[in-house]
């Protein structure tokens, strides 16, 4: 069979934003419409790089206060702290490489600012924190909230599954991102249209069971498979 003879692949996207005040949940922080910027994402502790900064902080002060008693005891200092001093004393401050030096440590210094105030965890989307239940009294207030959160790559993982429960539905993909969730279909049979209304509406309904605390925008995107062509 020849390119002329095949039947031309039919291609259906559909882009949707969150939803909001639908019956869903998607674009709202809780199933009753509550906000969702109660639920703050995860911050990551970080201890390995505070370690290794502190670590290195501590080498470069030990050697530095080593070099210091060692020339209060009468003794000559290090190569490398002459050479440093002789380099600032001789060199002018518009010079190429003191201006090139400091403009390097001054960007290091914002990049560690930057990212000592962000949260990190990007994969992990937080969900919405569980509902009180008719029965809790002062002493369940009193305990600590429970956090809960999901992976990126689990959510995929679900959603794939609930796609791949839609008829007509050959093979999927679906890319979870912090603001945009990416499906991608392959239907053997039925109308594209169809499948992708269908798949759709189950990638919503999937959404809102992982109960995230802001639902990702959903796009769908539902293309003829090769081996149904002809």
């Amino acid at each position: 069979m020849n390119a002329d003879q095949k039947m031309r692949q039919s291609t259906s996207a559909s882009a949707y934003g969150a939803r909001a005040g639908t019956g869903t949940g998607i674009g709202s922080g809780t199933g009753d419409g509550d906000p969702a910027g109660r639920v703050r994402r995860f911050w990551s502790e970080r201890r390995v790089p505070a370690g290794i900064v502190a670590l290195a902080i501590a080498a470069v002060s030990g050697l530095l206060l080593y070099d210091v008693a060692a020339v209060r005891s009468g003794r000559r200092a290090m190569g490398w702290r002459d050479w440093l001093a002789d380099e600032l004393a001789s060199r002018p401050l518009d010079n190429a490489w003191i201006m090139g030096g400091a403009a390097l440590l001054a960007a290091l210094g914002v990049w560690m600012v930057i990212l000592a105030m962000a949260p990190g965890l990007r994969g992990l989307l937080p969900m919405r924190a569980p509902e009180s239940g008719p029965g809790s009294g002062p002493g369940a207030e009193a305990e600590a909230p429970v956090r809960a959160g999901i992976d990126r790559t689990s959510a995929g993982l679900v959603l794939r599954d609930r796609a791949m429960e839609v008829p007509g539905v050959r093979s999927a993909r679906v890319d979870v991102g912090r603001r945009r969730i990416r499906a991608r279909a392959l239907a053997h049979f039925r109308d594209l249209d169809e499948v992708r209304a269908d798949l759709d509406a189950a990638l919503h309904e999937g959404i809102r069971q992982l109960g995230l605390a802001r639902p990702p925008a959903l796009s769908v995107h539902v293309r003829r498979s090769a081996k149904s062509k002809g």
